[in-house]
């Protein structure tokens, strides 16, 4: 394998995409969209007798209440969060001098200064700052629970220590935001799509821009670039590879210089426009010509998703899809990926329907308007290349609705 350190400079200027984004805003009625979202944290509170939650992952954030602010940062740092109760004020606690940043959302009826006690933002005083959070959970937990337990979704040990020897008993919040969120609305829809649409014109100019002697990491910048440039947010990771990288999967975008010929696979995991996820995964071949060994993959993992998705239906349990899913061969089953199906939102979400060997998923069913995506990895065990494709769909009626509408190859 080549690896270049240098960043090519050859890249021609591009013209001014516009894309639906525009369109879309005015489109999408944010009142009821946001209405929507926390009104069903809610009721999952009230469903599993719980009459509060206090919420630190941003992405949980930004769908209960529709506020953000530097995500990446606060996915590793507790310096930014919100106390949701199903009967009472909705109160954010927000970064250090961040506060008018959400001063227009009416639904946030306070806003508070965070109290942070990580040792990287407070020290030797971590310990101080620690008994000022628990008492102001203490004084919000007296004022709006019956009971002395708490939702959380993400915290650390010394915290949930302290809360449980001032004697709040904290359950995990992490079933309350994910059940609430399976179930898209119409204006999340407008929004999925709007991220959707930004995606496809990535993976389009990745398509046309594809050529020998470019990196891994020069390709997929035009994605990154792409999502940023047309009002996304973020990037989950950076799935993609070429050549002999494509199997084993899972390998990130490298320095290593695309060969003529060779087999590129990417998975997009792009959080875009109104923090909705696009996630879409393709595999094109440099020069666009298909060699036998590489149309045979192709052909596999077309076969793998179709199936699935033909099989899916509004009432199907999870568990019947998995006994009635595609049969991956035993040579390649090595390789298998995560999964064959999973929930899809302001990120990954559930239900992850693994293989049957990993667990399937046991209980619950497909249900109209979940959004999900069905996806496979085809490359056999010592193989030479591989195949990642991934369809983002939406569960109707009577079956599954696509959603991403970038073409697959035509072999």
């Amino acid at each position: 394998m080549k690896f270049n350190r240098k960043i090519a400079s050859n890249t021609k200027p591009k013209p001014n995409f516009v894309t639906k984004k525009r369109l879309r805003e005015d489109e999408i009625n944010f009142d009821q969209l946001r209405s929507y979202r926390l009104d069903r944290v809610k009721k999952e509170l009230e469903k599993n007798n719980l009459e509060a939650c206090i919420l630190f992952d941003p992405v949980n954030v930004r769908y209960a209440l529709d506020t953000t602010n530097m995500s990446i940062y606060n996915m590793h740092n507790l310096t930014r969060y919100c106390f949701i109760p199903v009967n009472g004020p909705v109160i954010l606690y927000e970064y250090f001098n961040c506060e008018e940043l959400a001063s227009h959302l009416n639904l946030i009826n306070e806003i508070r200064p965070a109290i942070t006690w990580d040792y990287f933002s407070n020290g030797d005083q971590a310990g101080d700052q620690l008994e000022k959070w628990i008492n102001e959970v203490k004084d919000l937990s007296n004022s709006y629970c019956k009971s002395k337990k708490l939702a959380i979704d993400v915290l650390n040990g010394p915290a949930v220590t302290a809360l449980n020897k001032a004697g709040i008993e904290v359950v995990d919040a992490k079933l309350i935001v994910e059940q609430a969120r399976v179930i898209k609305s119409p204006e999340e829809l407008k929004c999925m799509k709007a991220a959707l649409d930004v995606a496809e014109i990535g993976i389009n100019k990745m398509r046309e821009e594809l050529k020998a002697g470019m990196t891994e990491d020069e390709l997929w910048s035009i994605l990154h670039k792409t999502n940023i440039e047309h009002g996304g947010e973020w990037i989950e990771g950076k799935i993609l590879s070429s050549g002999q990288r494509t199997n084993p999967w899972m390998q990130e975008s490298s320095n290593k210089i695309i060969q003529s010929g060779e087999m590129v696979s990417f998975d997009t995991d792009m959080v875009g426009p109104y923090g909705y996820c696009a996630d879409i995964s393709r595999a094109f071949v440099e020069g666009h010509k298909f060699n036998g060994e590489q149309k045979k993959l192709y052909q596999m993992a077309v076969e793998h998703i179709n199936h699935n998705s033909r099989l899916i239906k509004h009432g199907m349990p999870f568990k019947e899809f998995t006994e009635k899913s595609w049969k991956l061969p035993n040579e390649y089953y090595g390789n298998r990926y995560s999964c064959m199906v999973h929930g899809i939102g302001l990120c990954d979400e559930w239900p992850m329907i693994r293989y049957p060997t990993d667990g399937g998923q046991r209980e619950g069913c497909f249900e109209k308007n979940m959004t999900i995506t069905v996806e496979t990895y085809i490359g056999k065990v010592g193989g030479k290349e591989g195949v990642k494709l991934e369809q983002q769909c939406l569960v109707g009626e009577n079956g599954l609705e696509l959603m991403s509408h970038h073409p697959l190859e035509d072999l």
